[in-house]
């Protein structure tokens, strides 16, 4: 299967030419460009011509360009510059609302160092009006940041007009040009601007590196100091081949700009007026005029823009922005142009480019129609969902399973305005963090009854609803319950996968409940847009051997039965880059019951107990410290990991709500100095279907572990123990 690549704001082949040129200074010009002998001459004589190339593209002379590492760093030394270098003359800011990060956050960090910024509105179409800027400038004035062409929907700004309105005023003009620079004209000189931004592969040079444009005359701050490099503004030794590369991609550039922009409209436009033909109801955003060639943003109506982008398995599209691909909220630039959140929600960028075909446009176009009719049948004849050779569920899933939980934050908040239960027979409701709801029934039996439902993260249907099962009956484990029946909830994409993948899911989670020694009774379906399974379970337990999370002792052991890692793990699955070995293991822990480590823990007076599952082990740890009134320190060490899970933490590849978890656990957690950021993902991960988290005496650990290892619980550890009371702080140390 062809992947139509749509993307090319995001970012860009290397350009042959490109390659062809960077080849020598990979190979054999190494010197240092501060040498004096020919091997440092060589390099030197590569940049000096790479400066005259960009300054070329930009109709700047070469002493004005100086080369950075990309458009971010570019940004930040324009605008950190400025405001260093002029902040004792004015200390005011002007930027809108429609930024790329890189502006944003640098402008939100000047702002906490006592600059004050005044964030310019935007139009319907994303554009800031000059007039605007004018208004807002002040005698304290020093800097105006206005983007050349909004990455996300490819509105270009009136730089012009604004660069009129600043000039003979003292304030400097920076425009961040990422966008633009390759694909529409960037002459300096025209835009009237002080500082220009320039990011590499967005125009067929590679990654890190970049450049910015400094009018003669403008004084900045450098912010990297050190030797004398880069006309003394940026110091360290020059990137030779990938300068070498950026000045090839703006000698191409500017030799093609006209045609490369005409092309790129061609397919931009061609793939607009199929998808508006054939999906009704679809809007476009940005300005219909001034919009870069190659940019077209496209709303549908009541959707998610995941689901959208997992369906489309043979187009490379971005949501919104690609440095947001893993956040569902609304761009904050869709946000700031007042698009309603039933279509912002569900927008999809693509951005054609250089090397995009007409036969490329006609697959996309098709696929996304034929997915959206899958999607949205209602007003017309349903389209039949196909029997595909293989079924990879992961590719129907927006969420990243029990990641997808709402965040902890927002439901802590909820929960506390809903009324308690009045009922001296309930012994656990939404007011403990307890796993399930107990309710006595007689002085011998007391009902628990606990529900789950979300995405496991994994291709097999079979597999899917196993996980499901196993995950949902931890809770009545937990709570040291008996499971006696469950009932089937269940959400599935009818129009998008055959009934058959359905039957395999139920069956999974029916094995499951088996090997648990109960039946599904019933259930309850609805059509839903992507594939969601879960159960409600039922089970009983004395009501005097209850284990609730809210009896940890000091002095009390920490016992875990999983190793941590299915968050982290299943992430790298949707993505394909968990091995095969690591994801079957991670799917044997995922598939395996808690029934024999619950079994056994109920040999020994355990005085908490939860199941490890969407919030991590550090979220659910915090649960029992905090209802126990206890402290806690877990050693990072002790804690038992999955298979590669180490690995696909240090590339960054976690869900979002294991970081939701981290941001929500720290002003409850003493780290470790040693400890990483990886470190602290894994141990807030979001499990599915993780292990038993329980607190027992310390006299009985030697007992307790010899008894899991005969029952086959081998990665069942020691990980920690209550050292006191408090308010529910948790140390982490590293051994």
């Amino acid at each position: 299967m062809k992947i139509v690549y749509l993307d090319y704001n995001a970012t860009t082949p290397v350009d042959p030419g490109v390659f062809e040129s960077m080849r020598p200074y990979l190979e054999k010009h190494f010197g240092n460009p501060s040498s004096d002998h020919l091997f440092g001459m060589e390099t030197r004589k590569a940049i000096a011509l790479a400066r005259e190339q960009v300054a070329d593209l930009l109709n700047a002379s070469p002493d004005e360009v100086v080369f950075t590492s990309g458009g971010t760093e570019s940004n930040n030394m324009a605008i950190k510059g400025i405001a260093f270098a002029h902040g004792s003359r004015g200390r005011h800011i002007i930027t809108s609302s429609v930024e790329h990060p890189a502006t944003l956050e640098v402008c939100r960090f000047l702002e906490n160092r006592g600059f004050e910024v005044t964030w310019l509105e935007a139009d319907r179409f994303g554009t800031v009006d000059p007039e605007a800027v004018k208004r807002t400038l002040r005698p304290d004035s020093i800097l105006v940041s206005i983007m050349h062409a909004n990455n996300e929907v490819g509105t270009i700004q009136p730089i012009e007009k604004i660069a009129e309105i600043v000039k003979g005023k003292g304030i400097f003009f920076h425009t961040d040009a990422a966008q633009s620079a390759g694909k529409i004209e960037t002459n300096v000189e025209k835009l009237g601007v002080d500082l220009l931004s320039v990011a590499g592969h967005k125009f067929y040079a590679p990654k890190g590196v970049g450049a910015l444009y400094i009018r003669r005359g403008t004084t900045i701050e450098k912010l990297i100091h050190g030797a004398g490099h880069e006309h003394e503004l940026r110091a360290g030794t020059e990137n030779v081949a990938e300068i070498v590369g950026l000045g090839k991609a703006c000698e191409l550039a500017a030799g093609r700009l006209r045609n490369d922009a005409a092309h790129m409209r061609e397919m931009r436009d061609m793939l607009w007026d199929k998808l508006s033909l054939g999906i009704p109801g679809i809007q476009r955003n940005g300005h219909p005029e001034h919009c870069l060639p190659n940019t077209l943003s496209v709303s549908f109506p009541e959707m998610e823009a995941g689901i959208i982008l997992s369906g489309l398995q043979d187009v490379a599209a971005s949501a919104g922005a690609a440095c947001h691909s893993d956040d569902i909220t609304v761009s904050h630039v869709l946000e700031a142009m007042k698009v309603p959140s039933g279509f912002a929600r569900g927008t999809v960028r693509f951005s054609t480019g250089r090397y995009t075909t007409r036969a490329e446009i006609e697959q996309a176009a098709a696929s996304v129609i034929h997915l959206m009719k899958q999607l949205q049948p209602q007003g017309r004849e349903p389209v039949a969902a196909e029997v595909p050779a293989e079924v990879r569920l992961t590719s129907y899933t927006q969420g990243l399973g029990c990641a997808c939980k709402l965040r902890p934050q927002a439901l802590e908040r909820i929960l506390k305005t809903l009324p308690v239960s009045s009922d001296p027979r309930v012994l656990s409701d939404h007011s403990t963090s307890d796993d399930a709801a107990v309710y006595v029934l007689n002085e011998d039996t007391a009902l628990v009854h606990t529900i789950d439902f979300f995405s496991p993260v994994v291709d097999e249907p079979y597999h899917y609803g196993a996980i499901a099962a196993a995950n949902a009956l931890s809770d009545i484990y937990a709570m040291g319950a008996v499971p006696l029946f469950a009932l089937n909830i269940v959400g599935f994409p009818s129009s998008r996968l055959p009934m058959e993948v359905l039957a395999e899911i139920l069956r999974g989670a029916s094995d499951k409940c088996r090997e648990a020694g109960i039946e599904i009774l019933g259930g309850h379906t609805v059509d839903d847009n992507e594939p969601k399974f879960g159960l409600a379970v039922s089970g009983t337990v004395h009501p005097g051997k209850v284990i609730r999370n809210n009896g940890a002792q000091p002095g009390d052991a920490i016992i875990l039965t999983k190793p941590l890692g299915t968050g982290i793990i299943t992430t790298g699955i949707k993505r394909k880059l968990t091995s095969p070995e690591a994801a079957e293991a991670a799917i044997e822990w995922m598939l395996q019951l808690n029934r024999d480590a619950a079994e056994a823990m109920k040999k020994f007076p355990v005085t908490s107990c939860t199941d490890v599952t969407g919030f991590g082990l550090l979220g659910h740890l915090a649960e029992i410290t905090r209802a126990s009134g206890v402290e806690a320190e877990i050693k990072a060490s002790a804690v038992p990991l999955m298979e590669q899970v180490k690995e696909l933490a240090d590339m960054d590849i976690i869900p979002g709500g294991t970081r939701n978890n981290l941001s929500y656990l720290e002003p409850l957690i003493e780290w470790d100095r040693g400890l990483g950021v990886a470190e602290k993902m894994i141990l807030c991960d979001a499990q599915t279907s993780g292990g038993l988290l329980f607190t027992v005496p310390k006299t009985c650990t030697v007992k307790l572990l010899h008894e899991f290892s005969d029952a086959g619980i081998s990665k069942a550890r020691e990980i920690g123990k209550i050292t006191g009371r408090g308010s529910g702080k948790i140390s982490v140390i590293m051994n």
